[in-house]
This record gives structure tokens, C-alpha cells and sequence, in this order.
């Protein structure tokens, strides 16, 4: 090392990629690892980020600053099911959106609940509001109920309505207290079966 050091001095170019390799190596060894998150539209899965609220009180989800924060009881995919709307909430509605894709720029009715069906592992392609009033078993769920008719979809989520209707945020994918329909119907109630 005395050598190498040596000979650094009497060569700038040879002192200078040093001094460039152990700032580098510093850097790595001080750089906690970063978690991966998905690269954008072309990714096929919801990735479930973590939720900044653990979980709720037994029984219903409760909203804190816009984000449902799943109940304590509630099964893994539901609280999958949250965390992937939780990914989506400010998205803007497009007519269309999360149909092409699951990660899109916006999302419509359907797109919506279908992105957060997936992410619970329950849905596995985008469906319209009218396939999804076809959609897994009839009548309302415990967890999970999905209200569709051939011109909107929403869902009710552990107690809480995702919705793209009926905001005053700002259009698009949303969760709201209010459990009414915001749309015109009549609804079709679905739910995944178990939930």
C-alpha cells in the first residue's frame, strides 16, 4: 500500500483514480440498500408498498390523510387489496385507464377496482363495470363487496367505499366514508368468494 501510495504521488492520473475509488467505496459501504419498486407502466403486478400505519382497530379500515389503513383482522389479501388502492388513490380519472395495463397515468371506475382486486390476487386481469357485475359470487361480502352495472363500478373495502364518483379531491380513484352508491344505478353486489 506505502508503494502504491507512493507512486500515486509521483503520477496525478494514478492519485486521482484512488482517490476517486475510495470515495466510491466509501459511498457503498455507507449506503443502506434500497428496496425496489416497480420500473412503471410496462410492470405486469402491483407492487403492495408499506403502509405507513400498520393497521387499524379490529374490524373496519379507517382513513388518515386520504390512505385506508387496513383493520387488524382483516385477512392478508384484503389488506393486499388496500395497499395496492393505497398505490393508486391520487391517481386522476382517465376513461380507459388501468385497462391496457395495471400501472397506468390514471384509472377509470372499473380500472380501479380491478387494479385493487389484483393486488390481493383475487382478479387476474382488468375486467369493464359490466364483467365485474358477473364477477365472482352474488351478494355482499364480509371483506370485500364490488357494486358494477354496465356504466360504473365501485367497491366497499373493509368499510370504506373505493370509488372514482363522488369526490371532492379531485377526480379519480378515492376512498370515502360514505358507503352510497354516487353513481346512478341499479348495482349488482359481487364479492370474491370467502371474502
Amino acid at each position: 500500500m506505502t508503494n502504491a501510495l507512493g507512486a500515486a504521488r509521483k503520477t496525478p492520473a494514478l492519485w486521482f483514480s484512488l482517490a476517486v475509488m475510495s470515495c466510491v467505496c466509501a459511498f457503498v459501504l455507507a449506503t443502506p440498500a434500497l428496496a425496489t419498486t416497480p420500473g412503471g407502466v410496462a410492470s405486469t403486478t402491483p407492487e403492495a408498498e408499506a403502509p405507513t400505519e400498520t393497521t387499524a382497530p379490529a374490524g373496519k379500515a379507517v382513513l388518515v390523510n386520504g390512505r385506508a389503513v387496513p383493520p387488524a383482522d382483516a385477512p392478508p389479501a384484503v389488506k393486499r387489496v388496500i395497499a395496492a388502492a393505497n398505490k393508486i388513490r391520487s391517481k386522476p380519472y382517465i376513461y380507459g385507464g388501468g385497462h391496457a395495463r395495471w400501472w397506468d397515468s390514471g384509472y377509470d371506475c372499473s380500472g380501479a377496482v380491478s387494479f385493487a382486486l389484483h393486488g390481493g390476487e383475487l382478479l387476474a386481469t382488468p375486467m369493464p363495470s359490466g364483467s365485474l357485475a358477473g364477477w365472482g359470487e352474488a351478494g355482499k361480502g364480509r371483506w370485500i363487496t364490488v357494486y358494477a352495472n354496465g356504466g360504473h363500478a365501485y367497491a366497499i373495502i373493509a368499510g370504506l367505499r373505493w370509488d372514482t364518483a363522488g369526490t371532492t379531491n379531485g377526480t379519480g380513484p378515492r376512498w370515502h366514508k360514505s358507503l352510497g352508491a354516487q353513481a346512478s344505478g341499479p348495482f349488482t353486489s359481487r364479492h370474491p368468494e370467502g371474502y
